[in-house]
């Protein structure tokens, strides 16, 4: 069995597609010709994968489901502010 040696930016790119772009580990290795435990490997090495990385996007995620709560809140309170508004122009005129 020969042992293959690729450019950092052939590595670089592969972990890029399977972090970045959302292609499956076996996806990239039958597009590239490179086996999955050397993705694996070059996933692991480049530290953009695992537990770093996994808690990185949970955070972005929570921070951005908090940030959509805030924006529902406030369109909700708009909401029912027209609703008066509307009530009230109605009962008046």
């Amino acid at each position: 069995m020969s042992s293959k040696r690729y450019p950092e930016e052939f590595r670089a790119e592969a972990v890029k597609q399977i972090i970045d772009r959302g292609y499956s580990v076996q996806e990239v290795s039958q597009r590239l010709g490179v086996s999955s435990h050397s993705l694996y490997k070059w996933l692991k090495a480049s530290g953009r994968w695992g537990d770093n990385a996994q808690t990185d996007q949970m955070e972005a995620i929570r921070q951005e489901n908090l940030r959509l709560k805030a924006e529902l809140k406030r369109a909700e309170e708009e909401r029912d502010i027209l609703k008066k508004a509307a009530y009230f122009a109605k009962t008046s005129g």
